[in-house]
């Protein structure tokens, strides 16, 4: 007798219609302290195809570090303008776009402080389990120093970075490639 593997289960091809955006892409409100940005994540599948139906999470610390969270305990202000968490489903092209500020350096392994960046979670038809990455800026002088960067491999840290556009002064752009050739680091968490 062979033995056949069966798929697994998946979110379905419901997934986009069953989610309920009870947030936005709105991190930062306009009383923010901070330095402006706007986030463009796009999802790709594996042959580099947008990816329509994904939702994308985003949650970061304000501008002094700190995140919005009750276990955070660092003697550092929270900013009420400042949500730190938005979610969004992404449009037909695969995107979908962030307003924020850019992240200030939290503490890491050691009391070694690691580089700006946004923590990110990935959910889509197909995943059972959230992929979990992270966003840094490419050109940033904090990213050699950051120890979570440095345990993905040199040859695919550039897959962590958001570039910036040509678009106008604070705008990024993630590209979030779920498998194939320019997969993205994600991380077990």
């Amino acid at each position: 007798m062979d033995l056949v593997p069966t798929p697994s289960q998946t979110a379905g091809p419901f997934f986009h219609l069953g989610f309920k955006n009870s947030f936005d892409g709105i991190l930062a409100g306009p009383d923010a302290k901070g330095e402006r940005m706007r986030i463009i994540c796009r999802v790709f599948d594996g042959d580099a195809g947008a990816v329509p139906d994904a939702m994308v999470e985003l949650w970061q610390a304000n501008t002094e570090g700190k995140y919005h969270h009750p276990d955070d305990l660092q003697p550092k202000p929270l900013d009420p303008g400042f949500r730190g968490f938005g979610r969004m489903a992404t449009s037909g092209d695969g995107s979908c776009i962030f307003e924020t500020i850019k992240p200030g350096r939290v503490p890491g392994t050691e009391d070694r402080l690691q580089a700006p960046h946004i923590n990110v979670s990935v959910f889509a038809r197909g995943i059972l389990n959230r992929l979990a990455t992270r966003i840094y800026f490419a050109g940033d002088p904090a990213n050699p120093e950051d120890p979570v960067l440095a345990l993905s491999p040199a040859d695919r840290r550039d897959t962590l970075m958001a570039k910036l556009e040509s678009d106008g002064p604070g705008v990024w752009r993630f590209d979030i490639h779920l498998c194939g050739e320019c997969e993205t680091v994600f991380f077990d968490v």
